[in-house]
C-alpha cells in the first residue's frame, strides 16, 4: 500500500480553531504533512496531537471532614489519551480527609507516569 494516511482535525490552542488536514506516508512516519495551519504552534500540536495526543484530566475526589463533599483535582501534566480510563478508576478509588491546601499530591505516579494528581482548591 503507497496510499497516504490522512487525519483531520481541529487546532485547540488558540481562539482561529484552525481545520488541519495532517497525512502521513507508509513507511515514513517521521514525515508528517500538515496543511490548514495558521501558526507555527499549530504545527507543533499537529504533530503532537497525531503522534500521542495528551490531555489534561480534571476530575474530584471523595474528601472527609470538610465542608464539601468532593474535593476538584486535575493531572499535573498532560496524560497520554490512551490512559484516561484506568487514571479515572484510580481517582474513583480515593478518599482523602481535609484540611487540604491547593497544589497538594493527592496520587502520586498515577500508573507510573510521573504524572501526579494534584488539589485544584483548598478546603478545611
Amino acid at each position: 500500500m503507497n496510499e497516504s494516511t490522512t487525519r483531520e482535525m481541529i487546532c485547540i490552542l488558540c481562539p482561529l480553531g484552525c481545520k488541519m488536514q495532517v497525512s502521513e506516508k507508509p513507511g515514513q512516519p517521521e514525515d508528517l504533512k500538515v496543511r490548514g495551519i495558521q501558526c507555527k504552534e499549530g504545527k507543533k500540536y499537529a504533530y503532537e496531537e497525531y503522534k500521542n495526543p495528551t490531555r489534561i484530566l480534571t476530575s474530584t475526589v471523595a474528601i472527609h471532614n470538610t465542608t464539601l463533599p468532593r474535593l476538584p483535582v486535575k493531572t499535573s501534566k498532560p496524560l497520554p489519551k490512551g490512559l484516561i480510563y484506568k487514571a479515572m478508576d484510580e481517582i474513583n478509588k480515593v478518599e482523602i480527609t481535609g484540611p487540604i491546601k491547593v497544589g497538594t499530591v493527592i496520587i502520586e505516579n498515577l500508573l507510573g507516569t510521573d504524572i501526579d494528581i494534584v488539589a485544584t482548591r483548598s478546603l478545611g
